[in-house]
């Protein structure tokens, strides 16, 4: 087979990131298919811990195509934070990361609205990680998301600020203290150093790999049972953690 694919058969923590590391030699693309920053895979390499939230756990071999791929959503200032992290110790990630152009994006106001949503649940909270992930897969399904692939057009800011904007309407339903202005300076100084970064059209990319023999190693995140069609709702995550 020239795709395969490593789940997690429970709730996630089944050591995913060991596999994929372990195996990653193995292929010429490691690919983080969905889930966002919620997801987390620990990797202990030369007696050093690393955790990795986005970024797959193939980015510690040389030579290998990191993708992160559509069904993501991209927190800019914690795939910025794993970046530099790795980059201080000698890891070339801009050399081995390309990401999809149509991964959406979580802004500040997607963490507000989902720490607001949570607060107002009281005693039957869900257990969200707060890190905005619900909100945004919310708004990709409504067809209002952002992607990473707007950053480079003219009208992102306007694209921005329509979003935030009906956010920040949502907000009025909940009565949830926020500080915005800080998170909104720091998101943006993360986008103009993912700008560096490659992007490209996932199909495309996939395909054309695909043609020239390419193996591909697709890396899940969380596990079967927190699947949102599948898995035990509602303590799931927001995207389908597994094949189907």
């Amino acid at each position: 087979m020239q795709v395969d694919v490593i789940l997690g058969l429970q709730w996630g923590d089944e050591g995913k990131g060991k596999i994929v590391d372990f195996l990653a030699d193995k292929y010429d693309i490691i690919a983080r298919f969905q889930g966002g920053p919620n997801a987390g895979h620990t990797l202990v390499i030369d007696g050093k811990k690393h955790v990795l939230h986005t970024i797959p756990s193939g980015i510690f071999r040389e030579g290998k195509t990191n993708f992160i791929g559509n069904g993501v959503v991209i927190d800019p200032i914690t795939l910025v934070k794993e970046i530099e992290g790795l980059t201080s110790i000698g890891i070339p990630v801009q050399e081995r990361l390309i990401i999809s152009k149509r991964a959406n994006l979580i802004l500040p106001t997607h963490k507000i609205l989902d720490a607001a949503s949570e607060a107002s649940k009281g005693t039957s909270k869900i257990g969200s990680t707060l890190k905005g992930i619900g909100p945004t897969y919310m708004d990709k399904t409504g067809r209002n998301g952002l992607r990473i692939g707007d950053v480079l057009e003219e009208n992102f800011i306007v694209k921005y600020e329509l979003l935030k904007a009906k956010h920040l309407q949502l907000l009025q339903i909940y009565n949830h203290d926020y500080e915005l202005q800080e998170m909104e300076e720091a998101w943006f100084d993360a986008i103009d150093k993912l700008k560096t970064f490659q992007q490209v059209e996932s199909v495309y990319f996939m395909n054309e790999a695909l043609q020239q023999g390419k193996k591909i190693l697709a890396e899940g995140a969380q596990g079967s049972m927190l699947d949102i069609d599948f898995g035990t709702y509602p303590f799931v995550t927001s995207s389908n953690t597994i094949t189907a």
